[in-house]
């Protein structure tokens, strides 16, 4: 089995910022996307990925994995935080079981450590098992949002939103409320 520690020659990690994303570029992640999630990867989803850094990750000229990180903010512990939150990281499926996963979330967390107070994100099923191998943290404590209309509690979000804190930051006691900012669609 051959070493998946270290990529091989064919492939390569590039790193932008939304603004630096050419229309084919923002194309060719769309569409990574939608063929990782099966479909089930609409506008809204789309758009929660823009506006921060992407980790991209080719084979030869072919894109295989994505992810982004983005800004928010997170009400936690009487003090308004900035977050490193996680988007669309998603590996082609014919690419899967690589480490590119791996290689995508150390760019992601790099830029958070350098960056955020604390990360978060809400994981599927199978994205979970990375994270958590990862060192992330389940959340423990309600999850809620600051709507246009006040808090909203996100009960169905319990069990899918994981921490991690920022390079050397002590990570907020999970155990504890956390209210994100609001967006449309998924607000996580």
């Amino acid at each position: 089995m051959p070493d998946m520690s270290e990529p091989s020659l064919s492939e390569s990690l590039r790193t932008a910022h939304t603004y630096e994303l050419s229309p084919a570029d923002l194309l060719e992640i769309r569409t990574l996307l939608t063929g990782a999630f099966e479909g089930d990867f609409g506008d809204e989803d789309f758009d929660h990925a823009l506006g921060g850094v992407h980790a991209l990750l080719y084979e030869g000229e072919e894109l295989v994995a994505h992810g982004s990180v983005v800004q928010r903010r997170v009400i936690c512990d009487g003090r308004s935080l900035r977050a490193g939150y996680v988007e669309a990281v998603a590996v082609r499926a014919d690419r899967r079981r690589r480490g590119y996963g791996d290689r995508v979330m150390d760019v992601l967390e790099q830029v958070i450590d350098g960056a955020y107070a604390l990360g978060a994100l809400s994981a599927s099923d199978t994205g979970a098992l990375l994270y958590r191998a990862r060192g992330w943290r389940l959340w423990q404590g309600p999850i809620t949002a600051l709507g246009p209309a006040g808090r909203v509690p996100l009960p169905e979000e319990s069990g899918s939103t994981y921490v991690r804190g920022a390079g050397n930051r002590v990570l907020p006691d999970v155990s504890r409320e956390i209210c994100f900012d609001w967006r449309d669609g998924d607000v996580l």
